[in-house]
């Protein structure tokens, strides 16, 4: 089980900057070249000013296809849906799966995000589980809950034991971030 006080989730309505927040904790620990990060991140795929999908973006900046608009083989039609996005299952396992291995000297996983879109993954939420119970600090972010609604896998990461939740918010966003940043230099260091 993880330690208490080492896993750090962040959650806040869309937009609010999350993925902006975790890149740039991420950016402060990459100035320690010593450091041995796993993980990967989520962002937008946009086409003329339009966000058209999203992928999925390993720590050394590999990528895959997450979700898409664009329905472009039979075999897309059957994918599983979140709102007008088409999950790209297969893709998403195929670059994020290996990213959640636990390794030897692996100092901290970043997992952005634990949400709707990856989930699809029967694969996926077991490996965030075995990253938690590695004792290896994280930092992840999660969805907010939908019409008081949380979705049961994020709920599980929410109250686990090991786990404390930053609500974020356009006033407290840079607070936050240097809050995070200071608690992972202190357990960092200790790790």
């Amino acid at each position: 089980m993880a330690g208490t006080g080492k896993c750090f989730l962040v959650t806040g309505p869309p937009g609010v900057g999350k993925t902006t927040l975790i890149m740039k904790v991420l950016e402060s620990r990459r100035v320690n070249p010593s450091l041995k990060l796993q993980g990967f991140y989520t962002r937008e795929v946009r086409r003329a000013g339009q966000r058209v999908g999203f992928e999925v973006v390993t720590l050394d900046g590999r990528t895959a296809p997450l979700a898409s608009l664009n329905i472009s083989t039979p075999e897309s039609l059957r994918w599983p849906s979140v709102g007008k996005y088409k999950v790209d299952v297969a893709s998403f396992e195929s670059l994020a799966l290996p990213e959640l291995q636990v390794r030897e000297g692996t100092d901290l996983f970043i997992i952005d995000e634990v949400g709707k879109m990856e989930l699809f993954s029967s694969s996926f939420f077991p490996a965030v589980l075995r990253v938690l119970e590695s004792n290896i600090p994280v930092l992840a972010s999660i969805p907010i809950p939908k019409f008081g609604r949380d979705i049961p896998e994020v709920a599980r990461l929410r109250n686990h034991a090991g786990a404390t939740c930053f609500m974020l918010s356009v006033s407290n966003r840079d607070a936050v971030g240097e809050q995070i940043r200071s608690l992972l230099e202190d357990l960092l260091i200790k790790h």
